[in-house]
């Protein structure tokens, strides 16, 4: 793949025409719109894979929130209607349930916060493209 410099560069710029010049122009702009593109899609896909790995995370908290909601209660009727030791075990285990659940909401948060859907570094890098433009054609 040439690069954005080698773009038009068979003859030196200063015996090229106008009309050279301009075309050249416009193909490396081209080029560099085309790459600034792929890299956007590139982050976009990247933060989509975290924002998926984040959601079900989410869906994993939820399902072991309810099933430790189950426990629990099964341990409310076990200490209501027996008043044994039974109880203690289902409340040791809906606790760790519970834990379970916070640890899986932690994680699927982090990976929310990692997949955020703006592709950052492309529009930043688009956005120094434009003023590097701007700031050679005040010359």
């Amino acid at each position: 793949m040439s690069s954005i410099t080698d773009v038009g560069a068979d003859e030196p710029s200063g015996q090229k025409s106008t009309a050279e010049l301009v075309h050249d122009l416009t193909n490396q702009f081209s080029h560099l719109a085309r790459t600034e593109i792929r890299l956007a899609v590139r982050e976009v896909q990247h933060k989509a894979k975290h924002a998926g790995i984040g959601a079900a995370g989410f869906g994993a908290a939820g399902v072991l929130a309810h099933f430790g909601l189950g426990v629990l209660l099964a341990g409310l009727v076990l200490l209501l209607a027996m008043a044994l030791p039974a109880w203690i075990a289902a409340m040791i285990v809906a606790g760790a349930v519970f834990v379970a659940a916070g640890i899986a909401a932690l994680v699927g948060r982090q990976q929310l916060r990692k997949g955020a859907p703006m592709p950052s570094d492309a529009v930043d890098s688009a956005k120094e493209d434009v003023h590097t433009v701007k700031e050679a054609a005040k010359r």
